[in-house]
C-alpha cells in the first residue's frame, strides 16, 4: 500500500463517566481485513489508558450479526462479555448488540 492524505476510516473512545468510555470505529470497505482496525485498536487502547488515567473500563458494542468486528476486537485483547438483547435500533429494526470490554487491569494491556 502506499501512503495517501485520504482518509479511509475513523476511531473514536467517548468517556461515559470517570472510569468508562466507549470505543466505536468504522473502515472503508475495501481496506477490511487487513489487520488495520486491530493495530489502531490496540494502539488507541494502550495510548487511552495512559492519556486517562482514572479510567478503569473500554466498552465496545457490536451487532451481534457483525462477526468480522467481533473478532477484531477479541485480536486486540478485548473480551466478550455477553448479549445486550433489542438493545439499539439499527436500519429500523432492533438489534441485539454483543458487549466487549478491555479493563485498565487486564493482564495483556500492552
Amino acid at each position: 500500500m502506499h501512503r495517501t492524505d485520504k482518509a479511509i476510516g475513523s476511531i473514536s473512545v467517548t468517556p461515559n463517566s470517570v472510569i468508562r468510555a466507549e470505543l466505536g470505529y468504522v473502515l472503508a470497505y475495501k481496506y477490511w481485513g487487513k489487520g488495520i482496525v486491530r493495530k489502531t485498536v490496540k494502539m488507541v487502547t494502550s495510548v487511552i489508558f495512559t492519556e486517562l488515567p482514572n479510567l478503569e473500563r473500554i466498552e465496545a458494542l457490536v451487532d451481534v450479526d457483525n462477526k468480522g468486528s467481533q473478532r477484531v476486537l477479541e485480536k486486540a485483547g478485548f473480551l466478550k462479555e455477553g448479549v445486550l438483547r433489542k438493545y439499539m435500533v439499527l436500519k429500523g429494526r432492533s438489534r441485539d448488540m454483543v458487549i466487549f470490554s478491555f479493563l485498565a487491569t487486564d493482564s495483556h494491556l500492552s
